[in-house]
């Protein structure tokens, strides 16, 4: 299969420079980069560990569980007026 990526210049030219230096085709080290790539196991990242720098942070009342109606209903009429 024939694809086409688009690289910076930068990119380009550091990828050029590594496939002269080691005798090695830019198909070559794109295909072996590939591999590389899609043998890692994709990292899965939980709702704890996206969240956690916010845990803790910030504090409501301790029975807002239980009075949310009433919390709600307070934020509203603020709100409105």
């Amino acid at each position: 299969m024939t694809t086409t990526v688009k690289l910076t210049l930068d990119l380009e030219n550091a990828l050029r420079q590594r496939c002269a230096k080691e005798g090695r085709s830019l198909s070559e080290v794109m295909r072996d980069a590939l591999t590389a790539y899609l043998a890692k196991e994709p990292e899965t990242v939980s709702a704890w560990k996206l969240g956690m720098q916010h845990f803790g942070r910030y504090q409501g009342p301790v029975d807002l569980a239980q009075n949310r109606k009433a919390e709600l209903a307070d934020a509203w009429g603020t709100k409105r007026h």
